[in-house]
């Protein structure tokens, strides 16, 4: 990647929709003051309304006017670029050939996708190229997947690094309080209609191939409620992220290896914390509940037409005060075969899927835009999860970013 030819070290695609538009604020208040950065979509005048928006720190960044289905402009876009993060989804719809041009262009890339049959499909089409090219393609670095996949690394390293062996199982608790966009449920409603979900919720579909176990069972998608003393004698849901979640992290365990603390075998499961006592059961068993009506709706052509008649649409989402309001966080716990454990958490105010999804993507662009240190290893290229590309030193950048992280190791 010749990024000193280059106008621009990111470009933020899709920067006129609703998280979008937080990526500007964000760059605006928080990119480093060499940072060359430009914002992008397909409406000029949108555009310019976004930069005015996030005030004078944003008064820098370029203007780049480029289709989601102009395969020329999106070249062209790419060709300015180090970076693209992309917040321009539905992905299956308008992400596929922004990550072509990335390929082809060199230029590094990462996005907000939950979408993991999509996500299936870039690996598919595009890993090996962008294996040899070195150039890192990094889908879900939003609230999906980010503290699951990043929280699971820091709990595998800490395993091997204090008892000397290596992690083979990871459960992580989900505690939330925010709202849902117009964007995030778009995609969910995509995957349906794309008659997709027999291969959404197959455990090991971003698995790099040949790296499924033979026995299936204690990765299977968790569907019960259940009391767990490990978590303070919580009542645990199932997680409707943790169809998404668990996936990435396993793709990030099968690339990983044992270099990275992961043992042969490593199980990974999550579960939404619903509270303790009567109340936090009752709370569960709604939860659960819920997401058994929720899939079969999904199953159904008029009740998703329905749907997209009464939830937000794309481009809304929570206001201003409820997003400060919300927060994050995710409790792990990780053990080597002899029962010896290791907690971790990761933690932050603000509503999980914009803000704290604002965070985690913006700083997976600027870890990916960082000029490697000297001696430091070219980090391998390929359609990658956000912790086998931006490893542990993407989490030292949350950590400055204002994201709680414990333990954090000590930065190389």
């Amino acid at each position: 990647m010749a990024g000193r030819t280059r106008a621009y070290d990111v470009v933020l695609y899709g920067a006129s929709g609703f998280v979008g538009r937080q990526t500007v604020a964000y760059f605006a208040e928080h990119a480093p003051a060499r940072l060359r950065w430009a914002i992008a979509g397909r409406n000029a005048f949108k555009l310019e309304q976004a930069r005015n928006a996030a005030g004078p720190g944003a008064a820098r960044a370029g203007i780049v006017v480029a289709d989601a289905g102009d395969e020329a402009a999106l070249g062209e876009l790419a060709a300015q670029a180090r970076v693209v993060l992309s917040s321009a989804g539905p992905f299956a719809l308008f992400g596929s050939a922004l990550v072509a041009a990335c390929i082809e262009h060199g230029t590094h890339y990462c996005d907000i996708t939950g979408e993991t049959t999509w996500v299936r499909q870039m690996i598919d089409a595009h890993h090996e190229r962008a294996a040899r090219g070195g150039t890192r393609i990094v889908p879900c670095c939003g609230f999906d997947s980010v503290p699951s996949d990043i929280g699971a690394l820091l709990v595998a390293d800490a395993v091997q690094r204090t008892t000397g062996a290596p992690c083979v199982r990871v459960k992580a608790c989900h505690t939330i309080r925010g709202g849902v966009n117009g964007g995030t449920l778009a995609s969910i409603l995509n995957i349906a209609d794309s008659g997709a979900l027999a291969d959404f919720q197959d455990p090991f579909l971003l698995n790099p191939e040949g790296t499924a176990p033979d026995d299936r069972a204690p990765h299977a998608d968790v569907l019960s409620l259940r009391k767990d003393e490990d978590f303070d004698g919580a009542w645990l849901a199932p997680f409707v992220m943790a169809l998404i979640n668990t996936r990435v992290v396993r793709r990030s365990a099968a690339l990983l290896g044992a270099a990275s603390g992961y043992g042969e075998g490593f199980v990974y499961q999550e579960f939404l914390r619903t509270g303790r006592g009567v109340q936090g059961a009752a709370v569960a068993a709604g939860m659960t509940l819920g997401l058994g009506l929720s899939a079969a709706a999904l199953r159904s052509a008029p009740l998703r037409a329905a749907a997209r008649h009464l939830l937000p649409a794309p481009g809304q989402g929570p206001g201003t005060q409820a997003m400060d309001r919300g927060f994050t966080r995710c409790d792990l716990i990780g053990e080597n075969a002899r029962g010896e454990r290791v907690k971790a958490r990761i933690e932050m105010r603000g509503d999980p899927g914009n803000r704290a999804t604002t965070v985690f993507v913006c700083e997976a662009a600027l870890t990916l835009a960082a000029a490697p240190k000297r001696g430091e290893r070219k980090p391998p290229g390929g359609v990658l999860t956000p912790a086998s590309a931006l490893g542990l030193a993407y989490a030292h950048r949350l950590a400055s970013a204002g994201v709680r992280i414990e333990p954090l190791p000590a930065a190389d």
